[in-house]
C-alpha cells in the first residue's frame, strides 16, 4: 500500500528523517552512494524529501511483514506490470 506524501506530513519529522535515513544507509550499502558522512546525509535527506514530495519517491507499506520502505516510482511501476 503506498502512503500519500500528503499524509508523510502528519507523522513527527524525526520519524519520516528516521526512516529517509534507513532508505539512505540502505543506497550506502548497495553501492549507490560510495560513502555518508554527516553533511551528506543530511544533504540527501533534504533531496529525499523532496523527492517524496516530487512523487519520484514513494512511501510503502507491507502488510505482509508490516514495515515500511521507501522505494522510487519507477521501481513500483515496473514491480505493478
Amino acid at each position: 500500500m503506498l502512503i500519500p506524501y500528503e499524509a508523510l506530513l502528519q507523522l513527527p519529522k524525526e520519524t519520516l528523517a528516521n526512516l529517509i535515513r534507513e532508505y539512505l544507509l540502505g543506497q550506502v550499502e548497495d553501492g549507490s552512494f560510495a560513502s555518508l558522512d554527516e553533511q551528506e546525509l543530511a544533504q540527501a535527506i533534504v533531496q529525499c524529501q523532496q523527492a517524496l514530495k516530487q512523487g519520484k519517491l514513494k512511501l510503502e507499506y507491507s502488510e505482509d511483514d508490516e514495515s515500511f520502505a521507501i522505494r522510487s516510482a519507477d521501481q513500483i511501476a515496473q514491480q505493478q506490470d
